[in-house]
């Protein structure tokens, strides 16, 4: 049996109070056996660690516009319409 811990103390049981009946003639002894089973549990924890690397990329996005600067006879603006 391996290493044991410290002794460790229960608050005591107190039973209810025997009433005994003695006559002159004889005495009544009954014995109360209380048994006692223990069980030892051993816990042991399983760590379950999760981990969760991440990289990281760069991407470059270009737009384009298209511009017609041409010289092209444009109607004339008027502003209650045609």
């Amino acid at each position: 049996m391996g290493p044991m811990g410290p002794t460790k103390m229960c608050p005591p049981i107190v039973h209810p109070t025997k009433c005994c009946v003695q006559h002159t003639f004889s005495t009544t002894v009954v014995p109360h056996i209380h048994p006692t089973h223990t069980t030892v549990v051993n816990h042991q924890m399983v760590q379950h660690k999760h981990y969760f690397p991440q990289t990281q990329s760069m991407a470059n996005q270009v737009s384009n516009q298209q511009f017609n600067c041409g010289g092209g006879p444009r109607p004339p603006f008027s502003p209650y319409g045609r």
